[in-house]
């Protein structure tokens, strides 16, 4: 069972900002956030090259989901995804403000779930659900929900089918960067398959 974890945080994610860099103390303090907050054990982040053309300042983030360490814990599915923060001191119009997280978290799901008419609009309610219990507050979000469906055929047809879910979303966050890293890794997990922790209860995650 998971118990409180009373240790400090480990910084998952930082950027190296070296002390003359010029770099907007609005920036310096996003990537703090993001680097101070824990997330479940079962969430590996890794940083990875961000886009250079899309805004002047921006970081990214690859995350899957693996099993932990706790015999209690059930086999996952596997799912992976990609957080992005953008940053324009000048502003765009299309954000409605300077930062605009772009995400993506995609998961192979069990093909009777996958069969479900209703699974893009629940698998959208995954992200409300996720920014809502994280208090990240947010604005403008858009985004898109991708199922694919494969049948093997022919000298190929023992092989089971298989099915895809793929999340698109972006929202101008408000408040806490760390608390939209939050949300994003519960889309993950929650593709994943993985149950929700109780409220005030966090994972402890394993020595790297």
């Amino acid at each position: 069972m998971p118990v409180p974890d009373t240790r400090p945080a480990r910084p998952y994610a930082a950027a190296v900002i070296t002390p003359d860099a010029d770099v907007p103390a609005a920036f310096v303090q996003a990537l703090e956030s993001l680097g101070s907050r824990r997330l479940r054990a079962e969430v590996r982040l890794s940083e990875i090259p961000a886009p250079a053309r899309i805004a002047p300042y921006a970081v990214a983030l690859s995350a899957e989901v693996v099993a932990a360490d706790d015999e209690l814990v059930p086999e996952v599915e596997p799912a992976s995804g990609r957080f992005v923060l953008l940053h324009d001191p000048a502003g765009q119009e299309a954000w409605e403000g300077t930062f605009r997280v772009v995400t993506l978290v995609r998961a192979a799901l069990d093909t009777e779930l996958g069969g479900d008419p209703l699974l893009c609009e629940a698998a959208w309610t995954w992200v409300e659900d996720a920014l809502g219990h994280a208090d990240a507050g947010h604005h403008a979000l858009g985004g898109t929900v991708t199922r694919v469906v494969s049948q093997s055929f022919g000298a190929l047809t023992e092989r089971p089918g298989e099915v895809e879910v793929e999340i698109r979303a972006s929202w101008t966050p408000e408040g806490d960067l760390g608390d939209h890293l939050a949300a994003w890794a519960t889309v993950l997990c929650t593709a994943a398959g993985l149950p929700p922790l109780p409220d005030g209860v966090t994972a402890l995650a394993p020595r790297r």
